[in-house]
């Protein structure tokens, strides 16, 4: 056999692929986006959730006012629907209400209120607020 094809024939033997070494290190670099990835997407997602209590008590509150005008009382007033996340409670008597939504399963560290003065508090992962509703975990309205 000449040189040129033993050449040859170590082109045709040569693998292709990837080595042990090339995979080992793009499962890493996988591995460290997912560790920063997925509890951004987490927050994101539970952000989302959660902004559907504030928005179904909101317009719980025009719902109670409109039947206020109507039968001059809020007792018996129409209370939001439960959600997925969120059930809702709503105490009234003639003259006063409250509507929370607390959250079911993962989002059972949420729960929003409302009253006939519009006053609004919150607990948003398990961070309180005062006088309005949470929007994230910082405690800022």
């Amino acid at each position: 056999m000449s040189n040129s094809t033993i050449v040859r024939l170590r082109q045709f033997t040569k693998s292709k692929g990837f080595t042990l070494i090339e995979l080992m290190i793009a499962v890493a670099i996988i591995g460290i986006i997912s560790s920063v990835a997925l509890p951004a997407y987490n927050d994101y997602v539970e952000k989302a959730r959660a902004a559907e209590a504030p928005s179904a008590l909101a317009d719980g509150r025009v719902k109670m006012e409109q039947y206020f005008q109507d039968n001059r009382s809020y007792d018996g007033g129409p209370c939001p629907q439960d959600t997925q996340f969120f059930t809702f409670v709503c105490d009234s008597d003639a003259t006063t209400y409250t509507l929370t939504a607390q959250g079911v399963g993962n989002m059972s560290n949420f729960q929003f209120s409302i009253d006939q003065n519009n006053t609004k508090s919150s607990i948003y992962d398990g961070v309180a607020g005062v006088g309005c509703w949470l929007t994230n975990k910082s405690g800022a309205c």
